[in-house]
């Protein structure tokens, strides 16, 4: 007789119940473990988030910027809990101490080898539908940038040396250099 594996669902607990130090996240109750970020990776974040904040406030706007680790809960429900590389949220209401309650507006994922079919495939699909309005995969190997623009329904591609339009800041844009 065959019997059918029952697949465990885990909650927002499970992931707070993790050992210090382990990064994970939650997609629809399956927990995916997060290595360690490389130095390419964090040099990327860093710059991106450095240019994104600096246009920021010199336009004195209202949006925040998060680099993770970053809690964001997605869905209205215990079964989502992502780390974004870098979240930019400009309703602020969303935000508390344990971090963002809804979607941000635009996230950033810098892929690494372990992350590529999340960030390509499962997160794509999560933040459009949870209402993200941009959705960025900065892919260190390929030297490409993958926009996505959900509310215009665009994706563009450009390689790291091309300027960058950034969808919900009309005239900013980014060469990832």
């Amino acid at each position: 007789m065959d019997v059918l594996r029952k697949e465990e669902i885990y909650t927002i607990d499970d992931i707070y119940a993790l050992p210090d130090g382990e990064r994970a996240e939650l997609i629809d109750g399956k927990i995916y473990y997060m290595a360690p970020p490389s130095r390419t990776h964090q040099k990327i974040s860093m710059f991106l988030s450095n240019e994104i904040s600096g246009y920021i406030k010199s336009n004195n706007g209202e949006c925040e910027i998060y680099a993770a680790p970053f809690a964001v809960f997605l869905n209205k429900d215990d079964m989502n809990y992502v780390e974004p590389d870098i979240s930019v949220i400009c309703d602020t209401s969303k935000l508390d101490d344990k971090g963002c309650h809804g979607a941000p507006d635009w996230v950033i994922e810098i892929v690494s080898p372990s992350s590529k079919t999340r960030d390509y495939m499962t997160k794509l699909f999560k933040y459009r539908t949870a209402g993200v309005r941009e959705y960025w995969i900065v892919d260190p190997d390929k030297q490409m940038v993958m926009v996505y623009g959900f509310e215009s329904e665009t994706v563009e591609q450009y390689p790291f040396d091309e300027d960058i339009p950034v969808g919900i800041y009309e005239g900013f844009s980014i060469a990832v250099k």
